[in-house]
């Protein structure tokens, strides 16, 4: 089994297509045929199906590519830990949480790649639920969260800032303009929130059992950003954080109600596996991040 098999393998698993993984990588498209081929001869199972013009990574093909991420970057690591340059190089790969990728990284990877042009981000998405199985499973080098703080005993943590929730109207609402609202008032109204199981979605139902509000009705989406528009609209009442919202409360397209929501403790943290071997590209990605987003930043948990 040869490195250029197995980066052949990772850009044909990338691009789902022989002909686009040759163009990348310079090859003729006979020559990735073959090299796959050698693989699941030498592996003993099909790596790829072929489905008339497309091709599918097989379920051993998944696995298989879990296992070719990290060898790849551990012989990057390798390499990397034995030069002597000045210039930070190599390759990071991150995930993150939807919001904080839309609103919070942007500014983050203008700063790093103005000061780290040599450095290549990839940023690979993951279901919330499965940020923290990224880190142990290799996939990814940092992540971030908009969570509860996480607290374990194989990730580090640092906290970046507070990000506080808001219920959140069109100027036009009913409710909007009032000075204070008590939670019975909210029984009744149709509320957009994000599906089962997201945080944000936990975080209200827990605000709801708190403050005792019954018989409400929900609209689900799978986007913070589908649920803001629609709140624009007069659709209902959103729950967001205040990130994701803030140049509309600013004109005037959405108000915010009056409703307590201080004793959710949410923080935008940048977490890492404790055993990773933080390469210099790293170290200077998490200290541009803590530089950029960083308005407290508590020590590791």
């Amino acid at each position: 089994m040869e490195v250029r098999q197995l980066i052949t393998f990772r850009t044909v698993a990338s691009t789902l297509n022989f002909a686009r993984a040759a163009h990348v990588l310079n090859y003729v498209p006979s020559n990735i045929t073959m090299q796959i081929q050698a693989l699941e001869e030498e592996l003993d199972t099909r790596l790829i199906d072929r489905l008339g013009k497309g091709i599918v990574l097989t379920e051993s093909g998944k696995r298989f590519l879990l296992h070719v991420e990290k060898v790849l970057k551990d012989l990057e690591e390798a390499k990397l830990s034995v030069q002597e340059s000045d210039e930070v190089t190599g390759t990071i790969t991150i995930s993150a949480n939807e919001v904080i990728l839309t609103y919070q990284l942007p500014e983050v990877f203008k700063v790093f790649r103005a000061q780290y042009p040599g450095v290549r981000i990839i940023f690979r998405p993951f279901p919330n639920e499965l940020l923290k199985q990224s880190l142990y499973e290799g996939q990814a080098d940092v992540i971030f969260m908009l969570d509860e703080p996480v607290v374990s005993t194989s990730l580090v943590t640092r906290t970046l800032k507070d990000e506080p929730f808001l219920l959140l109207t069109s100027p036009e609402h009913s409710l909007a303009g009032q000075k204070k609202i008590l939670a019975s008032k909210l029984s009744g109204e149709v509320f957009l929130l994000t599906e089962k199981g997201c945080t944000f979605r936990t975080l209200f139902d827990r605000l709801l059992e708190r403050k005792g509000i019954e018989g409400i009705t929900n609209m689900e989406f799978c986007s913070a950003e589908a649920i803001k528009q629609c709140a624009i609209a007069g659709l209902g009442i959103g729950f967001l954080p205040e990130i994701a919202v803030k140049f509309e409360l600013q004109r005037g397209q959405l108000v915010s109600l009056p409703l307590d929501t201080s004793n959710l403790n949410i923080k935008t943290q940048v977490v890492w596996h404790k055993d990773k071997w933080i390469t210099p590209a790293i170290k200077a990605f998490i200290d541009t991040v803590k530089m950029v987003l960083g308005e407290s930043i508590e020590k590791e948990s």
